[in-house]
């Protein structure tokens, strides 16, 4: 028996956002030069965004960034699963255990990156 490969995959992104802290105009420039290399910016709402479909270099220097903002400046930090956009080109997650996997780990606070419970 074959399968047939599924035409329309469910693909999912994570959405990391950060909306800029709120300060003076030299700290809102140093924020932006933090953050313009790795997210795009919404002035009416005053949000950086990114959107990665892989745990990869890049998205950890999106985080580093976005965390390092939010250390430095107070910028409020998020990250949430989404589907794709159409027309999305990148590497995007197509298996719903890879996000509950995130979700899992993301559940278990406190726990710096990397360290998880040995089973």
């Amino acid at each position: 028996m074959t399968s047939t490969p599924n035409p329309n995959p469910v693909r999912w992104l994570l959405e990391v956002t950060a909306a800029a802290a709120s300060a003076a105009p030299a700290s809102f420039e140093q924020q932006r030069q933090l953050l313009r290399s790795v997210a795009q910016f919404d002035a009416p709402s005053r949000t950086w965004w990114a959107y990665t479909g892989a745990l990869d270099v890049r998205a950890l220097r999106i985080l580093e960034c976005l965390f390092e903002a939010a250390r430095r400046f107070g910028t409020e930090v998020r990250v949430q699963a989404i589907a794709a956009p159409d027309g999305w080109a990148g590497p995007s997650f197509s298996d719903v255990g890879e996000l509950a996997d995130l979700v899992t780990a993301r559940a278990d606070h406190g726990r710096p990156l990397g360290q998880f419970h040995l089973s």
